[in-house]
């Protein structure tokens, strides 16, 4: 799929960010995953089975808590989170099929996939919409989409902090901060089987699936 030229350049400047980011990426993330996120990657990896792809892996930190069954394929977008990943999955000896992709253009046929998980990445995804099409057109009907992602607070007072912060956090790390995943996935043809939320709502734990039409 080609991709309009500005968020091309947005990919660029957001692959630039993480290969700048990705040797103090884990030490940060150690950090909010224990003030904001416990037990959410655990969550989301336990409802991927079969075939399971990953989109934009990271430095690989779901790994451990994949299931041991499940046939594993990652993408990421930055080639120094990714090297920092096959690592992790070597030093683990998780076998992992991890290779450098766009999840907004994903180089894989329809339907070939059980289940697509996202951990904290449509939040500085250029273009989420786009992404959560490709995810509805790999995954095979009945098919299972597992998210965790930092969302638009329902609170007022929170969501205004949020929308006062975004520029800053969108120049200088490419991080929406206001963004709402139910947005992307309704219009792209998913149903939402599981949805909780916490932290004042600005932590959103979602399960959509494709619907089978059989």
């Amino acid at each position: 799929m080609e991709l309009p030229e500005d968020t091309r350049r947005e990919t660029e400047r957001v692959r630039r960010l993480q290969d700048n980011e990705a040797p103090r990426y884990d030490r940060q993330m150690n950090f909010f995953d224990r003030l904001l996120f416990e037990g959410g990657r655990e969550w989301a990896c336990s409802r991927a089975q079969g075939q399971v792809l990953e989109i934009a892996v990271g430095t690989g930190r779901n790994l451990p808590h994949h299931r041991d069954d499940v046939t594993l394929t990652g993408i990421e977008l930055s080639p120094e989170m990714l090297a920092i990943a096959k690592r992790r999955a070597a030093e683990s000896g998780r076998e992992a099929d991890l290779r450098v992709g766009d999840a907004q253009a994903l180089d894989f046929p329809d339907a070939g996939f059980d289940s697509v998980l996202c951990t904290l990445a449509l939040c500085t995804i250029p273009d989420p919409g786009a992404a959560v099409r490709e995810v509805h057109r790999v995954l095979r009907p009945g098919g299972r989409f597992s998210l965790l992602e930092h969302v638009r607070s329902p609170v007022r007072a929170v969501r205004g902090v949020q929308r006062l912060i975004e520029p800053l956090s969108i120049r200088f790390a490419a991080d929406h901060l206001t963004r709402e995943p139910l947005e992307y996935l309704g219009a792209a043809g998913f149903e939402v089987e599981e949805l909780e939320r916490s932290k004042w709502g600005i932590v959103e734990r979602v399960l959509a699936v494709k619907p089978d039409p059989t």
